[in-house]
């Protein structure tokens, strides 16, 4: 019986979740609902649904348990959910301001407000993971920029509370700045409203610790079995698989990795700094004392 729960939670999950929680959004949107506060609400319930899920069918016992990690996880979801509660309007009225102007001077909204909407949703979504894989890869690969991101990597297990475990720093540009192209080329806030929560809907799938077997849609999402490997301890594995929501921009630049001979590790976080910081005030201190967290691995 359990075998059989795990089959299903395995394929249908994540595909089943997303269909509706964007559909809700949209029904609940055209009946008058403010885009802003439903794409709240379908974010918080699917946050609740997947977080349940987890205790019920766990792909990792081991990832259950809090490892001295959960503190500081809830201290980092709280502050990005602040910060991010702030900045994201900031963004979307500037980004809306822009593409007024931009409408002023060429007489034309640029964004295809005729199509229907899941043909703009698809297209905000290649839009905006763009930004979100530039700035991904981008902390992967210069070191200045590795500080801000390596809070997230230190994560020594994979549980759906991972999805919000940023910097502040970090998820200020990956989050709302994926909106500035959108908001310049005049998409309208239920579009904006639909790609907040696929993102975090797909955000928390992708941390989650429930077993996740896509298939060929692995070729579509950047979803677990994807984004595992960008979380091992291996720096020749951890830089790929950069795409938040979609794996497009990973298969065009040759960053997508998905062995067919092995699982991804079990044993997770950065191979070349075990003694990362865990609390919640030295990883938000972390990148800006650097030099002292280098040192207390190397001791």
């Amino acid at each position: 019986m359990r075998e059989n729960v795990e089959w299903l939670v395995a394929r249908t999950a994540f595909p089943l979740s997303m269909v509706a929680a964007l559909w809700s959004t949209m029904v609940l949107i055209d009946r008058g609902g403010s885009p802003d506060a439903v794409a709240g609400q379908v974010i918080f319930l699917s946050y609740v649904f997947i977080a349940v899920l987890e205790r019920l069918v766990p792909l990792h016992e081991e990832w259950r348990r809090d490892k001295g990690d959960l503190k500081a996880d809830i201290g980092l979801g709280v502050t990005n959910a602040i910060v991010n509660g702030v900045a994201q309007p900031l963004t979307f009225v500037a980004s809306v301001a822009v593409a007024g102007w931009i409408s002023t001077q060429y007489g034309a909204n640029l964004w295809p407000v005729e199509w229907p909407m899941v043909l703009q949703l698809v297209l905000a979504l290649i839009l905006a993971e763009f930004v979100e894989y530039t700035w991904h890869r981008c902390m992967h690969e210069i070191p200045w920029m590795w500080r801000l991101h390596a809070p997230h990597h230190s994560a020594n297990r994979l549980y759906w509370f991972n999805a919000l475990r940023f910097h502040p720093i970090d998820l200020l540009v990956a989050g709302p700045g994926k909106l500035i192209p959108l908001g310049v080329l005049g998409a309208s806030a239920p579009v904006l409203a639909l790609v907040g929560v696929f993102s975090a809907v797909h955000g928390v799938y992708q941390h989650a610790n429930i077993p996740c077997r896509l298939g060929p849609l692995n070729w579509v999402f950047s979803m677990a079995e994807l984004h595992r490997w960008h979380h091992s301890p291996d720096v020749e594995e951890a830089n790929h698989n950069y795409g938040g929501n979609l794996i497009f921009w990973d298969i065009v630049f040759g960053t997508r990795f998905l062995p067919s001979d092995r699982e991804p590790p079990v044993e997770i976080g950065i191979g070349d700094l075990p003694s990362f910081p865990q609390g919640f005030g030295a990883l938000m201190m972390s990148p800006f004392r650097w030099n002292k967290v280098v040192a207390e691995s190397k001791r």
